[in-house]
């Protein structure tokens, strides 16, 4: 298990170089956005580390768990990093090859038409991918409820079979012998819902930091001059505070709370943006780039997407959540909702949980 232990070093070394980076590249003025941004990603950091190292002690997980667990957190960084590398070589010899060859009037001109649309049919760009990425997972999940159950009779691996997240990592700290049987309890779907949401954060991660410095490339960096505001450019773009949150929210949440919080993130806060933009009359009076109208809109939504996936006593509470959450973001807090939302709606659900057993019904499940 030595190359298992140099990996895992390797891996250590580089969630410090991502925090450091994220922290160093950070714009200074959004100082809760850095604060809770760098919060999320060590919490994440730090429990994959304490699960790996506990996981060393039981010889029973020699053989494939440990060596499936380090590829599949250690891959996507050796992958990115790889990337990062022949892009920037790519970059350099372009540079030197077409000195003349300015692609700025290029970028210009796309930034040109970027800025030429209205807010409506640009805040459609920018969340309509979150939108696609809930309705991707959410089909897997349905073919996979199907599948499952018609092969075994039972949606094993879909649902985990305890979900109280917190008692569980409590559970692996205290009781490290019990490793192994709450790293299977909580299925296949779980581990598949996490690690996309992983890769997907270090892909958003590379380009935002290969964009704030100019002898490094990424293939998508062209995508920050044609969908980023001068705001987001000066700082980071809300699709990183994205896929941050969703990371976070899908490590601490079993299956279906994520997806409800997934949910909450792009359906209900694409329904209080588009109606916000289109009928938004009565602005709130501390954030005038919102509305009430918006705001009821998303509640509407978010309360019914709740309802399906954890019943409506947990829909009444996120439903909250997301209401405040909502209101006080841009302002009077400069925080993103794409960050706010699924962490504070991650940790509601861990602590309500933990200290009062309330546990969630999935009206949807009934449907098969």
């Amino acid at each position: 298990m030595t190359e298992f232990l140099y990996w895992f070093l390797l891996m250590l070394f580089s969630y410090l170089v991502v925090l450091y980076c994220y922290m160093h590249f950070s714009y200074k003025g959004e100082v809760l956005n850095n604060i809770l941004g760098f919060s999320a990603l060590f919490l994440t950091f730090f429990v994959i580390v304490i699960v790996v190292m506990l996981m060393f002690q039981d010889t029973n997980l020699y053989s494939s768990t440990i060596p499936i667990f380090s590829l599949s957190f250690g891959l996507p960084l050796l992958i990115i990093g790889a990337v990062i590398l022949i892009s920037s070589i790519l970059l350099l010899l372009f540079k030197k090859f077409f000195k003349n060859r300015d692609l700025s009037k290029f970028w210009k001109l796309m930034e040109e038409k970027s800025n030429k649309r209205s807010k409506l049919r640009g805040d459609t760009y920018r969340k309509i991918p979150h939108v696609l990425i809930f309705i991707g997972l959410l089909f897997i999940w349905y073919v996979g409820v199907i599948i499952v159950k018609d092969l075994l009779g039972s949606i094993s691996g879909m649902i985990p079979d305890d979900n109280n997240m917190f008692l569980l990592f409590i559970t692996i700290i205290t009781e490290p012998d019990r490793i192994s049987a709450v790293l299977f309890s909580l299925g296949w779907f779980y581990y598949l819902l996490f690690f996309f949401f992983y890769g997907f954060c270090f892909i958003m991660l590379a380009n935002e930091f290969t964009r704030k410095v100019r002898r490094l490339g990424f293939p998508f960096n062209f995508l920050c001059k044609i969908l980023l505001c001068e705001e987001e450019k000066r700082s980071y773009g809300t699709y990183l505070f994205f896929a941050i949150g969703q990371m976070v929210a899908a490590l601490l949440t079993p299956p279906m709370v994520f997806l409800t919080i997934l949910g909450m993130s792009s359906l209900a806060d694409l329904a209080t943006s588009q109606v916000g933009i289109r009928y938004g009359k009565n602005k709130i009076r501390w954030n005038k780039d919102k509305s009430w109208q918006g705001s009821i809109a998303g509640i509407i939504a978010c309360f019914i997407i709740c309802t399906l996936f954890i019943g409506i006593y947990w829909a009444l509470i996120f439903t909250c959540a997301f209401f405040i959450f909502d209101v006080l973001t841009n302002k009077p807090f400069n925080i993103s909702d794409n960050l706010l939302i699924p962490f504070g709606s991650s940790l509601i659900f861990l602590f309500i949980r933990f200290f009062f057993n309330f546990d969630y019904y999935t009206i949807i499940l009934t449907w098969f």
